[in-house]
């Protein structure tokens, strides 16, 4: 069985809400406020509050607060263990191909003969 990674799943749990995706997107841009990135999910508040506290759980975004006014930043360095998973995952199945493309040229050969 694989290797379970915690903070890897937590990644991949925020990441795979289109609404925590778009928000992200925004971010990627410049830090916003809070009230600035529920205005174009048409969410209520609180419910866009739950979805940011999922992405800075997960790391990928951080907030502060000055007096009643909360800005989230992206944290872009939080999405490199996802990165790393994904290369590994694709040299995987690069190398199982390429055994599979080697095996079938070598039958096709061999029927050739």
């Amino acid at each position: 069985m694989a290797k379970h990674d915690p903070d890897l799943s937590l990644l991949f749990h925020a990441l795979a809400d289109p609404t925590r995706r778009s928000i992200l997107t925004r971010l990627a841009e410049k830090p916003a406020r809070v009230t600035e990135l529920a205005e174009p999910t048409g969410l209520r508040l609180p419910t866009v509050m739950r979805h940011l506290s999922v992405l800075e759980e997960a790391g990928l975004i951080s907030t502060s607060k000055d007096g009643r006014i909360r800005t989230c930043a992206i944290v872009p360095e939080a999405l490199d263990p996802v990165r790393t998973w994904l290369d590994e995952q694709r040299a995987i199945w690069e190398a199982r191909l390429d055994r599979l493309d080697a095996f079938v040229m070598n039958v096709m050969k061999e029927r050739a003969k």
